[in-house]
């Protein structure tokens, strides 16, 4: 949805149930309110106005036609309409579709209408996340051909994991003092062993909770880049079977428990060994689909 259909569906389940209206009917206050420009709402208030739900008054400014004004009772109930996603929700959700095309082994060249109408939205939403990715690397434009997104190489997982592995550990140095056992015991119980036939569970909790307690923005920056959000989306896809989730959730536990027991130099090693299992895990996912 976009975000001038949003308002004006917010608005309107709000006059027509009776609810409180969140602000003042006027075109700054409503851009305020939702965080947006007087574009998308003037766009709101015009559907608003066309369908009779408020109405302008002769000193130019709004009034809501509400049903007791109109001689009628308000039976309707207000239902929350859900916002429209974000720049960064679009971001993520691209990437997921720039992670999938780059498992294949040949290059693949993404289309703004194919995906436009996969995801329901606009093209110039499409467009602007996408290069916004190409500002980061992740993919080309090629005109008139779309987009071309490269496969992963297994030199890339192991460029990747490489620098992962030096800036965890090094967040992992400097959270040191900051963390707190108390923290450590949730995750620790959401990578619980769990008994045999049963689904295993798996909490990553633990990689953001350090980056987080490192206290370095250099460090927290690195992993919230476009680049980072792909592989970790990559990784996240090559791992769905049961055994190599309990694997690893045991590899979780191993640093929680070193963690939690201040055994630093052990913490670490099981950090490193963490990091690197996950590059056999997804070069077994790029050999099996382009195999196909």
């Amino acid at each position: 949805m976009e975000l001038t259909a949003f308002i004006a569906e917010d608005l309107r389940q709000r006059i027509c149930s009776g609810t409180p209206l969140p602000c003042a009917m006027s075109l700054p206050a409503l851009a305020k309110h939702y965080g947006v420009s007087l574009t998308p709402v003037r766009g709101a208030v015009a559907r608003l106005l066309a369908d009779g739900c408020i109405k302008k008054l002769p000193n130019g400014r709004l009034a809501v036609e509400t049903a007791e004004k109109k001689g009628k009772k308000s039976t309707a109930k207000f239902r929350a309409v859900p916002p429209p996603p974000t720049a960064q929700d679009w971001d993520r959700i691209l990437i997921r579709e720039v992670m999938f095309a780059s498992l294949e082994r040949e290059p693949v060249h993404l289309r703004e209408e194919a995906l436009a109408e996969k995801h329901g939205a606009g093209r110039s939403v499409i467009r602007q996340s996408l290069s916004r990715l190409a500002g980061a690397g992740l993919i080309e434009h090629v005109p008139r051909r779309g987009w071309l997104v490269h496969p992963i190489r297994e030199d890339d997982v192991v460029a990747y994991l490489e620098v992962r592995e030096v800036l965890e550990l090094k967040a992992l140095d400097l959270a040191r003092p900051r963390i707190r056992p108390a923290d450590l015991v949730p995750m620790l119980e959401g990578n619980a062993e769990v008994a045999q036939g049963a689904s295993p569970r798996l909490d990553n909790s633990l990689h953001d909770y350090l980056i987080a307690k490192s206290g370095n923005r250099y460090i927290r920056n690195f992993f919230r880049q476009h680049t980072a959000t792909l592989y970790t989306s990559a990784f996240d896809y090559a791992a769905p079977e049961a055994h190599v989730v309990a694997e690893m959730a045991a590899q979780h536990r191993e640093i929680l428990e070193a963690l939690i027991n201040e055994h630093w130099a052990r913490a670490r090693k099981a950090l490193a060994r963490h990091i690197r299992a996950q590059r056999p895990v997804l070069a077994q996912v790029l050999h099996s689909i382009r195999q196909r």
